[in-house]
């Protein structure tokens, strides 16, 4: 099934579950995603695509921007070309411009900077809490829909490697965030209170996590 916005056809790909609802988003490859119930037929299905039009638009242009941003190398807010030239012995910034000897240097150098810069802020914004809550430990790995996981039962914080893209005041956030459902496990009004008590401006920031 195919579907037409502004001269350009995208992919329709329809999966029918026991939704009540239909839900509608764009996927990495611009494929619309329909879930929609058994019985919904593919008149109604057209017939919702064409009702929001505009807000479908909206997604495919906000999927584009994230896809081109992907194709950029982003290191801790600012935008870098990596240069590789086997002259040059250690990692060195300069401008707009990362120079490395190779591929496997610049990720040895990177993973090393995710990690002391990640365990670095773990430690600076544990140390605001006043409450009482154990030191957790710290896992990294990259997550498609969450910039960070919090589990109590093992006291782990685990953080989305990707937030080395952004300002360090993203990371900051996620990590209060996680350290505070040390303290309560849902995202009760009492959480968002704590939240703001060591983040003022968390709101912010997080409206701006949700546009990646």
């Amino acid at each position: 099934m195919k579907f037409m916005i502004e001269d350009e056809e995208y992919n329709v790909i329809i999966n029918k579950k026991g939704n009540k609802n239909t839900y509608v988003r764009i996927d990495d490859e611009l494929n619309i995603i329909v879930n929609t119930n058994f019985f919904v037929t593919k008149g109604r299905i057209m017939a919702i695509l064409n009702n929001n039009q505009n807000s479908i638009k909206k997604m495919i242009n906000h999927m584009k921007s994230k896809r081109l941003n992907d194709d950029k190398f982003y290191y801790l807010g600012i935008c870098y070309d990596i240069i590789f030239d086997d002259r040059i012995n250690s990692v060195v910034i300069e401008n707009n411009f990362i120079f490395a000897k190779n591929k496997q240097v610049f990720d040895k150098w990177y993973k090393k900077q995710m990690l002391d810069i990640y365990q670095t802020h773990l430690q600076l914004n544990y140390e605001k809490f006043v409450e009482k809550i154990p030191f957790p430990n710290l896992k990294i790995r990259q997550m498609k829909t969450r910039w960070g996981v919090c589990n109590i039962k093992t006291k782990t914080v685990t953080l989305n490697s990707l937030l080395m893209r952004y300002d360090l005041d993203k990371l900051d956030y996620v990590i209060i965030h996680e350290l505070s459902h040390l303290i309560y496990f849902n995202h009760s009004k009492d959480f968002w209170n704590l939240v703001s008590k060591y983040c003022p401006n968390y709101k912010k920031i997080r409206a701006a996590l949700m546009e990646h």
